[in-house]
């Protein structure tokens, strides 16, 4: 049975995944300087594209431009790329790789860059896995990395480079921005946008911004019950006779699932964490005759990442993996005089679930196998569970 809700779980994802897809409304402009109306595949890029699918109608097959046939692209009020051959610092932000060069390592490259801002003073933004760059331009300046680097002065002492408070002091001169203004700036997006905002404003320059206009959870709080069907065989190496099938049990669970939804791809991956209560409880009499039974009753620790996949304002698909640690609680089987004590080990879990409205939903989750005599040599089990849970969202 379990092998069969495997595949139908895979199935239900494939179609899901292409149930999702979603092209808004937009433009490119190739590098004859024609601009194509279309439809263009928004992904909501966490780094900066190297290539879009659009669509010239709905009913269309997707073509792909790959940035060296493009100039640039815009999602129509939301997102907008241009294309530049800059210099671009190589060096890491990975605090555990910082080199003594307070100078940054720059290296040519063409790259997508993101309009943040658009006007007199023009904000764009740069992103490559952890790396993190913003550049600018003017009307009267070319295209130039904002220039912030964090490095060792010793092993146990770091430096900051923070030249691109100069470049923004010299560049961006108007009366209503202060000195103290540049001295305080972060090197964070939020920052420059508004100090860009104060230099646009100041001349009257017209403004044009692009930020995700669809409202983004941060946080949700989910009240999970459910019910769990539960097999369990147990098998010992050195006495058979003690050889247990346990039938199929219908327990109950409760978890509180806590949702953190990550800042890209339009609200589609969130970290999951879920601490459940569950028990499970079976007696039989074996095929020698032997009296089994099982107590089982653990909290779990669910964490991992959930998938959305989008249907339309309402609804969507979503699905789960999460690594699960356990404590049990009183929990011990017995086998003909043997009483063992039940320490289950880390398992995976899979999920399959429907939500309406960011309230409420519906999932269906499986264990395909987990270990619960963890400290025991000869005993082993094989532990398998199906759930279906229905959740209510708090906040």
């Amino acid at each position: 049975m379990y092998n069969k809700l495997f595949a139908c779980f895979f199935v239900l994802l494939s179609f899901a995944a292409q149930s999702q897809i979603r092209f808004e409304k937009g433009y490119y402009i190739d590098n004859n300087d024609n601009k194509i109306n279309c439809l263009i595949r928004n992904m909501d890029w966490r780094s900066n594209p190297s290539e879009i699918q659009y669509k010239l109608d709905e009913k269309d097959q997707p073509i792909t431009v790959s940035m060296q046939q493009l100039k640039m692209f815009e999602i129509e009020n939301e997102s907008k790329y241009e294309k530049f051959t800059i210099d671009v610092d190589q060096s890491t932000d990975n605090i555990n790789d910082l080199d003594y060069d307070r100078n940054p390592q720059f290296k040519k490259q063409t790259i997508l860059l993101r309009i943040l801002l658009e006007g007199k003073a023009t904000l764009f933004q740069y992103t490559d896995g952890n790396t993190n760059r913003f550049f600018f331009k003017t009307d009267t300046t070319a295209v130039n990395q904002l220039v912030f680097k964090t490095y060792k002065i010793e092993e146990n002492q770091l430096g900051e480079n923070n030249y691109y408070k100069q470049q923004l002091a010299t560049t961006l001169k108007s009366d209503n921005i202060s000195t103290d203004d540049f001295k305080r700036l972060s090197y964070k997006k939020n920052d420059l946008v508004k100090i860009f905002t104060k230099y646009n404003s100041f001349y009257n320059s017209e403004i044009k911004s692009f930020k995700n206009q669809e409202k983004r959870d941060v946080f949700n709080l989910t009240v999970r019950p459910g019910i769990t069907s539960t097999k369990l065989n147990v098998t010992n190496n050195v006495a058979n006779i003690y050889d247990a099938e346990f039938s199929n049990e219908i327990g109950f669970r409760l978890g509180l699932e806590a949702e953190f939804v990550l800042p890209f791809n339009k609200n589609k991956w969130a970290i999951i964490i879920e601490p459940t209560y569950q028990n499970y409880s079976s007696e039989i009499k074996n095929a020698r005759g032997y009296t089994a039974k099982i107590d089982y009753n653990t909290i779990e620790f669910p964490i991992g990442v959930r998938y959305n996949m989008f249907l339309n304002n309402d609804s969507k698909i979503f699905t789960n993996a999460q690594y699960v640690m356990e404590k049990a609680l009183n929990a011990k089987g017995v086998f003909g005089t043997n009483e063992i004590e039940i320490e289950p080990k880390a398992s995976f879990v899979v999920g399959l679930g429907y939500n309406y409205k960011k309230k409420y939903s519906a999932e269906v989750r499986a264990n395909f196998g987990k270990e619960l005599f963890g400290s025991y040599v000869y005993w082993i089990s094989d532990y398998k569970a199906f759930s279906f849970v229905l959740g209510y969202t708090i906040f």
